[in-house]
């Protein structure tokens, strides 16, 4: 498999955990998205929209969009499983992970804090809109799991929720965000870094690897 994605990018991050979570072999093949990379016609031709992560298979299919790709894998090789089983508790996951994926990290990614830029807001409005984005995702997370059992998001074991947690609360420290508020995230992503597969996937791992 090759997987297209950038060392700083949050949704590539996710996409790394998982692949090292199921143990597979991957080439890594970066875009600099600082640098446009991302936007030259040949990816394009992979991915539309200009976004990473792309993963293509061993037989060249292609697929986009970190949380797509995740649950992908998770069907095709189910172990360990990144869903629970139950379809109410696989809900509740799939909600978690959607609240930073679809609603915090798309209004603080690079692509609209550039257009932020560009329609004149000085820098210190800019940081402070991106750490407000992740305030009001992480709190509402907080709030989700604080009764759920631990260490992970979700019990015992982790989850396709804490694939997306660890990527974020990296990301709020980023903007300045204080993540001491949050207890329960932490208490997670403390578990989850223990791992391997985690520490393993890190955007400094993968920056050093480049």
């Amino acid at each position: 498999m090759k997987l297209h994605g950038y060392f700083r990018s949050s949704a590539s991050y996710r996409v790394r955990i998982a692949l090292n979570l199921k143990g597979l072999a991957t080439e890594h093949l970066t875009h600099h998205l600082r640098k446009g990379e991302q936007r030259a016609p040949d990816y394009l031709r992979l991915n539309p929209q200009g976004f990473v992560p792309t993963l293509e298979d061993d037989h060249g299919a292609v697929i986009t969009q970190s949380l797509a790709i995740i649950e992908w894998l998770d069907e095709t090789h189910p172990e360990p499983p990144l869903l629970p089983k139950d379809p109410l508790a696989r809900a509740r996951v799939r909600a978690f992970a959607q609240v930073l994926a679809c609603d915090t990290h798309p209004v603080q990614n690079l692509k609209v804090l550039a257009r932020l830029r560009e329609l004149g807001l000085p820098e210190d409005r800019v940081t402070a809109w991106a750490g407000w984005a992740n305030r009001e995702g992480l709190a509402a997370c907080e709030t989700l799991i604080k009764h759920e059992p631990g260490p992970f998001c979700f019990g015992a074991a982790p989850t396709l929720a804490d694939l997306c947690l660890v990527p974020q609360l990296g990301n709020a420290r980023r903007f300045g965000v204080d993540v001491a508020a949050f207890p329960r995230l932490l208490q997670a992503e403390a578990a989850a870094k223990a791992l391997p597969a985690f520490a393993e996937a890190a955007p400094e791992r993968q920056r050093d690897a480049e």
